[in-house]
């Protein structure tokens, strides 16, 4: 008698179905990474503030608090990067507007939440809208230009942006040069200063579920097509695949990410200023998937960890001189690891097994 597929996917004395425990052991690495950072602020509590487990409950002030809100940047940043890299390093659409969707994000939600007042969800809900219609004005240039031409474009609209919110006219709403100051916490689980592990454990989720996201979307026959826009977009079409919808829609999930990520921002540092608009940041986003090796989506999470925690060690130890040893850095981080991080530890991997499997073969032989 043939098995039901549900019962098909039991294995006799196994807890789970074997698609589950598959799933789990795949990402056995991302688990114990998620479960060591839930562990991080305890850890830091015992060992370097010599407090228990309650100081973290608590929000006692120490390292344990600090680093939470370092680590809350990274997790920003890290979302702000996947965005950029689906877009850059999967498709092969080469933006200097990305900055756009972040600060989208970051005023809106700030602006619906301290200007007009409303609840958490609504301001959400309107920050995704916006989200979805930002990309909507970018993918209206798509049929028509590509390559640098579209990476002029973009930057060409996200200047406009960024001159529209520094303007006196949106200064009741915008602030204009001083930016958006004094946003509210939008609730209490959401009071990046009162709650602040309670916070970081929700950055600390939507991270991996955009991950897991991206991962999925990388695999999927979207994430192929686009891989195929960004190596050669004319064979694409030549095989019949429509590339317009294809980078529209990467562009819409890339910008809600991004709005997303801005959305953090506010809440978490309740001052939005203009800088978030501006082409430095967009170059931040590209800074970071560069380090972490552009196109492996893994690669934005650990370039956004080594990115932040170079600028914070190097400004508290050096001041001023910062900036440069950080372009010192990443000069070596090109030339010695040429994929990034995460695509030079891949390629390596890859050598390391062929010649594993020839040094077998000589022996076998």
């Amino acid at each position: 008698m043939t098995a039901s597929k549900p019962e098909a996917t039991l294995e006799a004395g196994a807890g789970l179905p074997t698609t589950v425990r598959d799933w789990l052991a795949y990402r056995r690495g991302l688990l114990i990474v998620t479960g060591l950072m839930v562990l991080f602020p305890f850890v830091i509590s015992l060992v370097v503030d010599g407090r228990g487990i309650g100081s973290v409950l608590a929000n006692d002030q120490g390292n344990a608090l600090f680093l939470q809100g370092l680590a809350i940047e990274i997790f920003i940043l890290s979302l702000y990067a996947l965005s950029y890299d689906l877009i850059l390093g999967v498709t092969g659409l080469l933006s200097f507007g990305h900055a756009m969707f972040f600060a989208v994000g970051a005023y809106t939600f700030g602006i619906m939440l301290k200007t007009f007042e409303m609840g958490w969800p609504a301001a959400l809900l309107v920050v995704l809208t916006a989200a979805v219609l930002q990309a909507l004005l970018f993918g209206v240039v798509l049929p028509r230009v590509k390559g640098i031409t579209f990476a002029l474009v973009t930057l060409g609209i996200a200047s406009m942006f960024w001159i529209v919110i520094q303007s006196s006219d949106l200064s009741d709403y915008a602030g204009a040069e001083i930016g958006l100051q004094g946003v509210p916490a939008p609730a209490r689980f959401l009071d990046s200063t009162n709650e602040r592990f309670i916070f970081y454990l929700i950055t600390l989720a939507l991270v991996v579920l955009v991950y897991l996201l991206y991962t999925r979307i990388a695999d999927s026959p979207l994430g192929k097509v686009a891989n195929a826009i960004r190596d050669n977009e004319d064979r694409a079409l030549m095989l019949g695949y429509n590339t317009l919808w294809f980078k529209l829609v990467v562009l819409v999930v890339a910008s809600m990410t991004a709005a997303l990520a801005g959305t953090i921002h506010t809440i978490h540092q309740p001052i939005v200023t203009p800088n978030v608009a501006g082409l430095g940041y967009t170059v931040t986003a590209l800074l970071v998937i560069l380090i972490g090796g552009v196109g492996t989506i893994s690669g934005a999470v650990v370039g956004a960890a080594v990115f932040r925690l170079l600028q914070y060690f190097l400004d508290r130890w050096f001041g001023g001189a910062s900036d440069l040893l950080i372009g010192i850095a990443y000069v070596l981080l090109v030339l010695y690891l040429p994929y990034g991080i995460v695509g030079t530890w891949r390629v390596k991997r890859l050598q390391i097994t062929s010649g594993r499997k020839r040094l077998a073969a000589l022996f076998r032989s």
